[in-house]
């Protein structure tokens, strides 16, 4: 047997081996726990967009007068048909999506006159997980800078940018001969939402040489404007809340419905 000294003297290169890992600093421990920190981090971010995200649960229905909000509004919570007239408040009623979750959205009718429809959209917004801008496909023609003006001014607004909500522009009226298609219709407005922005741009600052308050730039400068610039996702649909026959049929709203249905 080996003298104890001897022993000792054998195992000192390992344990002063041992004794520098211990005292100096572990590049690889470190790394691992900074990795872990930073998933933390990002999961913790995640939750709190999440939980903004699934409080806001409310739907809203915009657009001019007359182009078929309050019927497609009462289409998707009855499926019946019902004779409406022009909105001077909002209205809201909770309905329930067709999906597997089971999940449920407020959808909120807001007034369309010109001067009811910015103040009911400041009232609601900081609350809305999507907004559904009705179009009246059959006046498209005569309205389209009416029309281009308010969707102006709902896609330059701060908080809708800032939450990117999800907007679908609902081609309604289909039902009818002379209505234009969701192509068209977006190729228009993408040519005068260009033109609105060119002519806002241009025109005088504010007496404090600030831009609008609650507005930013549309789209890409220097770029003419299409609406797969903007952070949130818009999409068009053709619906008919009337039908093809009237009040007699079933409303033609199944793609509103699915869409509802994937953002809920």
């Amino acid at each position: 047997m080996a003298p104890e000294g001897d022993q000792r003297s054998g195992l000192q290169p390992y344990l002063d081996s041992l004794r520098q890992e211990l005292q100096a600093p572990n590049a690889t421990l470190l790394s691992v726990l900074l990795a872990l920190l930073a998933v933390a981090l990002t999961l913790l971010v995640w939750k709190l967009i999440q939980g903004r995200k699934s409080s806001r649960r409310t739907v809203l229905l915009v657009g001019l007068c007359d182009s078929g909000k309050t019927l497609l509004f009462v289409r998707l919570l009855t499926g019946t048909y019902r004779n409406t007239q022009t909105s001077i408040t909002d209205s809201s009623a909770v309905y329930r999506v067709s999906n597997d979750k089971g999940s449920s959205v407020t959808l909120v009718d807001l007034p369309g006159h010109e001067s009811l429809r910015l103040q009911f959209l400041e009232k609601f917004k900081a609350t809305a997980r999507a907004i559904v801008f009705v179009v009246d496909s059959v006046a498209f023609q005569r309205e389209v800078k009416d029309v281009a003006e308010f969707l102006y001014q709902v896609l330059t607004d701060c908080t809708v940018l800032k939450n990117t909500l999800p907007l679908l522009i609902a081609c309604n009226k289909q039902d009818i001969t002379m209505a234009k298609s969701a192509k068209l219709i977006q190729q228009q407005l993408e040519k005068e939402l260009n033109t609105l922005r060119v002519t806002r741009s241009a025109a005088p600052s504010t007496l404090d040489g600030s831009a609008s308050s609650g507005t930013a730039q549309l789209g890409k400068k220097g770029k003419e404007f299409d609406f797969s610039q903007l952070p949130m996702k818009v999409e068009l649909v053709e619906c008919s809340a009337r039908g093809s026959k009237a009040e007699e049929g079933s409303a033609d709203i199944e793609d509103l419905e699915k869409w509802l249905a994937r953002i809920a």
